[in-house]
């Protein structure tokens, strides 16, 4: 027990009035120390904020350069073309998701939030970029050969991406990478449509019979397919499908390298590394081939060192390696023409721009292509052999930065509160109980801090002990929590973060976030020409305790926000950044919790800068029940045969929309489809909302039929 206890009979000057709850009476009858500084007074002690102050709290010149930024209207702002953009060519972020949600009747396309912005543009530049970073590495070095990059369509399968990246990188002869048949299919379809010939097809991944037949059919079609062996055992296969459909098949292989780098996407390389064969195994494949007379038909090397490389010394050490590799085939008489350095590239996703963790890398896109070409050159050039084509897998690095991902953050913890009304129920608290509350107020008295913090955590513990056993109550509870809240605070402990909650599933659409610790930046797209006052962590909608962004880029475990507005319950948006790579395929349905609405947005001469080219609501209702094999039909017509047309109808609705939460009372129903498909907003007319109704009536005759 801690010294100069009080006892409980003690008179002490209660710390709230009954008769009056204004702040001079509150602080006369309150202890100083604790007085928490008024919020007027607090601001008049702080400089004034504004929208650059909000991008240096968030970093935002540290992971968005070149394209994304904080205007002078405090929104963040996007740069289609990079560094390249024009002023009148840069595109207001929260415009984007006023035009894509806002009703129809107001000129907007009535999508339901959670949103998903696709920038083209963005994907263009990137394409052209990493283009031009290894045509630089090439002519500065001197290298004898040229660069041919391949998008692995893993990172996004989307179509439109995969159509982009072909049509953006068809004068580059950039190609794609698949590692399964569905991948394949897609593939051979895109480069067959809008392709370079020239392109490169990389076939990846383990293989069976009808993988390897077809990537076979696909060199009949002209595509530049390569089957890479990643097991030995691969190469049986290779040889009787090509022996069976009489074509030649141009083979690649897997190394696996010693060199390793740490953390977690170094987990698949070096000598234990999932993929590719070892020294013996590529002897192996070479002798077999060489027996059946197809070594020339070894020609391309591909190896990984891992994803998210962090230093060109650690690069320059596995390429010089595989470049070692690639030398002795040539010697051994393959006829070696590629060497493929695989992913690694990687993406600032933290702005430190440092090789510490595995949110960023140490270098540039310009130093990493110099890296690659240089060590590869250095290796072919001691040994007397050709410069092979250097392709690349670098996928992350590609896509990461086309897409945004906008959420709706649609309420908020409270810190809490103590009225005088509340106050007087620690009068009726046990006599132990009270003689913990009367020596924290003594304690804060005479400004011993430590003391008054252990009475009050003593307080807390012997209420939630006396609550347990029926003692007190729980309005009882509640105001000792209140008021050792309050104390904390008085004392300057630093207030525990506040939870947002918000219209979106992590599982969905953030799974890297809760599988592997992976860090996106986070950060409000609007209201950045005000002070961030407030700490917050972000939870979402579905019913698990993971299900939460509690750790931030910066190693912060809060992240800076706004107070909600209070006219509504929603209008605060934020946006993820740097995740269009993987997260898409990845997101699962969680409690049946489907993707997002998506748009496409090209910069134009428009008034707003930009025009919205392609918009699809997400999965509704019906969409992901189909996805579990349920019957969105049949459990209509059920359900129709229990109530009255009119609560049907209200269930065809339910059926119709996204599963996330909406709070317009007015919002249009969305119905699963290519275009919005939703109805106008009213606006309360009678007209309109009979113009709802048919199309709810619509959609139900749809399901029963």
């Amino acid at each position: 027990m801690p010294a100069l206890a009080v006892d409980a009979a003690t008179p002490v000057a209660h710390a709230f009035a009954a008769a009056s709850c204004d702040a001079a009476a509150a602080a006369a009858r309150f202890p100083a120390p604790l007085m928490p500084l008024p919020a007027a007074a607090a601001a008049d002690n702080k400089p004034e904020w504004s929208a650059d102050l909000s991008a240096a709290l968030y970093n935002v010149d540290g992971w968005g350069a070149p394209y994304f930024f904080v205007n002078a209207d405090g929104d963040v702002a996007v740069r289609p073309h990079g560094a390249a953009t024009l002023p009148g060519q840069e595109i207001d972020l929260a415009k984007v998701v006023d035009k894509a949600a806002g009703p129809r009747a107001g000129g907007g396309l009535g999508l339901p939030l959670p949103l998903l912005v696709r920038f083209p543009d963005v994907l263009r530049h990137r394409v052209e970029t990493l283009n031009a970073a290894f045509d630089y590495a090439v002519r500065s070095t001197g290298y004898g050969a040229h660069y041919q990059g391949v998008y692995p369509v893993k990172c996004n399968q989307d179509r439109y991406v995969v159509e982009d990246i072909v049509e953006f990188g068809e004068p580059f002869r950039f190609g794609l990478e698949a590692g399964s048949k569905p991948e394949l299919l897609l593939a051979m379809s895109c480069l067959a449509a809008r392709g370079n010939p020239d392109a490169l097809l990389v076939c990846n991944g383990y293989k069976d019979d009808a993988y390897v037949s077809l990537a076979l059919m696909a060199r009949t079609m002209g595509l530049n397919t390569v089957v890479v062996l990643e097991q030995e055992e691969e190469l049986d296969i290779v040889i009787d499908a090509s022996r069976r459909l009489g074509v030649r098949p141009v083979v690649g292989m897997r190394a696996k390298l010693r060199t390793k780098h740490a953390g977690h996407f170094g987990s698949t390389s070096g000598e234990k590394g999932k993929f590719g064969l070892n020294a013996a195994q590529i002897l192996s494949v070479v002798t077999k081939l060489k027996a059946v007379g197809m070594l020339d038909c070894l020609q391309l090397l591909h190896f990984h060192i891992g994803s998210q490389i962090p230093t060109t010394a650690l690069l320059s050490d596995g390429v010089g390696e595989a470049a070692q590799i690639y030398c002795e085939l040539a010697r051994l008489g393959a006829g070696m023409r590629v060497i493929d350095v695989g992913g690694g590239l990687g993406i600032d996703y933290d702005g430190t721009h440092s090789a510490q963790t595995d949110m960023s890398v140490a270098y540039s896109l310009e130093e990493y292509a110099v890296a690659v070409v240089a060590a590869v050159g250095r290796v072919c050039d001691r040994k007397g052999v050709q410069h092979p084509i250097v392709c690349s897998e670098s996928g992350r690095a590609l896509v990461s930065h086309h897409s945004v991902l906008v959420f709706e953050a649609f309420s908020a913890t409270a810190p809490g509160q103590l009225d005088a009304a509340t106050a007087y129920l620690l009068d009726e608290l046990t006599d132990d109980c009270r003689a913990d509350y009367r020596n924290v107020m003594a304690a804060a008295v005479r400004g011993d801090y430590d003391t008054c913090g252990l009475y009050a955590d003593q307080l807390k513990r012997r209420s939630a002990e006396q609550f347990k056993e029926g003692i007190l109550g729980l309005e009882h509870l509640a105001a000792v929590d209140a008021f050792c809240e309050i104390v904390a605070r008085g004392m300057g402990a630093p207030e525990p973060p506040r939870t947002y909650h918000i219209n979106l599933s992590v599982f969905t659409s953030l799974p890297d976030m809760w599988a592997i610790g992976q860090q996106f930046p986070i950060i409000p797209i609007q209201r950045l020409q005000e002070r961030p006052a407030v700490d917050g962590v972000l939870s979402d909608l579905t019913c698990d305790s993971d299900g939460k962004v509690c750790e931030f880029i910066g190693g912060r475990h809060s992240l800076p926000l706004h107070e909600l507005p209070t006219h509504a319950t929603h209008g605060y948006y934020l946006g993820m950044f740097l995740g269009g790579a993987y997260q898409e395929a990845l997101g699962g349905l969680h409690n049946l919790f489907g993707g997002p609405s998506v748009v496409r947005v090209t910069q134009s001469d428009g008034p707003h800068c930009f025009a919205v080219t392609r918009a699809a609501a997400g999965p509704s209702c019906a969409d992901v029940l189909r996805a579990m094999q349920h019957e969105p039909e049949v459990m209509f017509e059920v359900l129709k045969q229990r109530t009255d047309d009119a609560t049907a109808a209200s269930i065809a609705r339910v059926f119709g929309a996204m599963p996330y939460l909406v709070f317009d009372p007015e919002a249009a129903v969305m119905s699963s489809g290519e275009s919005s498909g939703m109805s106008s907003d009213s606006e309360g007319s009678a007209a309109g909302a009979a113009e709802e109704d048919d199309e709810d009536w619509e959609f139900m005759r749809g399901l029963t039929v």
